[in-house]
């Protein structure tokens, strides 16, 4: 295999500044944090622009490997239901025998929360933002087959014992909320959760039982590539989470035997894009 193409879930909208770069309603933006963590794991990003032709977008959807629904803000709008339609696109490949990942991260996991649910109210208000945390497992669950099968164990350890993870939201689900509801608890296995600056429990991991979807409500992508929050861990042992996680990621990827033609694909890469540096404006 010479290389293997990512995909970040769709484009998201803004300009990652608040306004203070573009405040072009159509602006939209990818956190570099999510590019490095798919190229960190050996991978290449094509951008899913979530408000570009549709054609376009879900041809882009042909050439991948897999998608990553990215963290942000935007739960309502044309943003939520073109995630909604990506989401389906994907259960659809899975179903006809494709081996088609889906990472979704903070935001990602909040909207899959709520299009499983068929519940756009579902979610709840927590105090974890801007907070290093721990993951606290689920007793009895069998990780094999999920993104923490290749953890050592002394590092699945630390994760229930030190704060090598980082939450940055004002919604989740508590474990109990995500059991009473028959779409969710169907759908997902819960892996850990985790507690809010008030002690409240809500669900921070969780595993598809029948899909290669996995959703974080915490930053797998922050611990190694982002500096601009004071709760971000750092250490030897984050950043192993932060390369395990992504390992993983594409080693679901690879399973897919989709080999585009190489020029489509050179053509879409993110690299056709210039980056644009935000840190000093926000």
């Amino acid at each position: 295999m010479t290389s293997l193409q990512g995909a970040l879930g769709s484009r998201y909208p803004g300009d990652g500044a608040s306004g203070r770069l573009n405040n072009a309603t159509n602006a939209s933006y990818i956190a570099a944090s999510y590019v490095k963590l798919v190229e960190s794991a050996g991978a290449r990003v094509i951008p899913l622009i979530y408000n570009e032709p549709e054609e376009i977008l879900f041809e882009k959807l042909k050439l991948v490997n897999g998608v990553l629904y990215t963290g942000g803000w935007a739960k309502t709008g044309y943003y939520y239901e073109i995630v909604e339609r990506i989401f389906k696109k994907i259960l659809e490949k899975n179903d006809a025998g494709d081996h088609f990942p889906l990472y979704a991260i903070c935001l990602g996991f909040e909207l899959l929360t709520m299009i499983i649910s068929k519940n756009t109210n579902i979610l709840e208000s927590f105090n974890a933002a801007d907070q290093a945390s721990t993951l606290q497992f689920i007793r009895n669950t069998n990780i094999d087959g999920t993104v923490f099968q290749r953890f050592p164990p002394d590092l699945l350890k630390k994760l229930s014992t030190d704060c090598l993870v980082m939450q940055n939201h004002h919604y989740s689900i508590s474990p109990e909320r995500m059991q009473e509801n028959l779409d969710l608890s169907r759908f997902f296995k819960i892996l850990t959760t985790s507690a809010d600056g008030d002690d409240k429990v809500y669900v921070s991991t969780v595993q598809a039982y029948n899909y290669p979807v996995t959703a974080f409500q915490w930053h797998p992508e922050k611990n190694a590539f982002e500096w601009g929050l004071s709760g971000i861990p750092h250490s030897e042992d984050a950043i192993q989470v932060t390369q395990h996680v992504a390992n993983f990621f594409i080693s679901e990827a690879r399973k897919l035997m989709n080999r585009p033609p190489a020029r489509k694909v050179l053509d879409n890469l993110i690299y056709n894009y210039s980056p644009t540096y935000c840190g000093k404006a926000g």
